[in-house]
């Protein structure tokens, strides 16, 4: 059974979080999931509805966010002929779709005063009636709700209930950020990596090198587990040559001198006759080693031609004329591969 990204991990942050999982999955009680964009709170709804006694019942998600307040009432608690306009016949809302199961409730901060209170009486009570009745429907569901704000505050400046708040708030599971999980972003990078080459059918998979995977420890990771398997998957499908150490990774997918908003000035050759007089450029330093300058020369041209190709080698052997193994052999002479490409 293939690994789902809410599994893998080591960092004690991390297990702490899946074992409370573990834990609460066995009771028949709500759960709040609260986390930054990309910690995996979808993953872990799953997670909680596979582990409880009612795996085998339906799995019901619905982003609140996604909706308008009168479709969000209507898609949880269903609604009667000719309750509204365009309500041609009568539908079953996602509570009694998800009867004997598990409900789960992405973005809930964005739910309407109106759709709350409706949802604390269908928690508290195990009913909910369709728009345009008067006869409650009796529903058993777990609710499982996620969101990334902090919903106290929401309830001190009243704009989420704070019965409902009681209600939801059995069990709360905060996800760590990425950032916190000490030892899980190398992990993960060769998890991800490892998918991609496959799906790529890479001739083996060497990992990352050690410059790439330090620039991805030290990288904040705004998007958390989501930002990351992106990255890395975009990496490896950019990196040539196919089974060696994946050299070349780019953090902001949107850096780019031509994007949307970026003005690239033009700076045309300055006329002598305009120029103004300065200072004459210091004389160079006298070369008393020739092979030594060369070697130098050599070394810089080799890395600023990567670097402008983004480590493609084949691109930099034919920007400098060179075949690929004469680049390669150059590269190994200058310390510029490491012994995983090198393999």
């Amino acid at each position: 059974m293939e690994l789902r990204t809410s599994q893998v991990g080591q960092s004690p942050a991390f297990l702490d979080s899946i074992e409370l999982v573990g834990r609460a999955a066995a009771l028949n009680r709500p759960v709040l999931v609260i986390g930054a964009r990309g910690t995996g709170k979808e993953l872990v709804a799953e997670r909680l509805h596979h582990l409880s006694p009612r795996w085998e019942a339906p799995y019901v998600t619905l982003n609140c966010a996604a909706l308008t307040e009168t479709l969000i009432e209507a898609e949880l608690f269903g609604h009667e002929a000719g309750a509204f306009t365009g309500a041609t016949r009568a539908r079953a809302g996602l509570f009694e779709e998800a009867d004997g199961g598990t409900l789960f409730l992405d973005e809930l901060a964005t739910l309407s005063a109106g759709a709350q209170e409706r949802l604390l009486r269908a928690i508290e009570y195990g009913e909910v009636t369709r728009i345009g009745s008067n006869r409650p429907v009796r529903v058993d569901v777990r609710v499982v709700a996620a969101t990334n704000v902090h919903l106290p505050e929401m309830v001190a400046a009243g704009k989420f209930r704070a019965d409902l708040l009681d209600r939801l708030a059995f069990e709360v599971i905060t996800l760590p950020p990425l950032k916190a999980r000490e030892g899980d972003i190398e992990l993960l990078a060769d998890h991800f990596g490892r998918r991609m080459a496959a799906e790529l059918d890479w001739p083996k998979w060497v990992g990352f090198s050690a410059v790439a995977l330090a620039a991805m420890v030290a990288h904040d990771w705004p998007g958390n587990v989501r930002e990351l398997r992106n990255l890395v998957e975009r990496a490896v499908y950019r990196w040539d040559p196919p089974g060696t150490a994946v050299g070349a990774i780019q953090l902001d997918p949107f850096d780019s001198v031509w994007r949307p908003g970026t003005v690239v000035a033009y700076a045309p050759p300055a006329r002598t006759i305009e120029a103004a007089p300065g200072p004459a450029p210091a004389p160079a330093a006298p070369i008393t080693d020739l092979r030594a300058a060369i070697s130098n020369f050599e070394h810089d041209m080799l890395t600023q031609t990567l670097i402008r190709h983004r480590h493609n080698q084949r691109a930099t052997a034919k920007a400098l004329n060179l075949s690929y193994d004469q680049l390669r052999h150059a590269l190994r002479r200058h310390g510029l591969i490491s012994p995983a490409m090198d393999a």
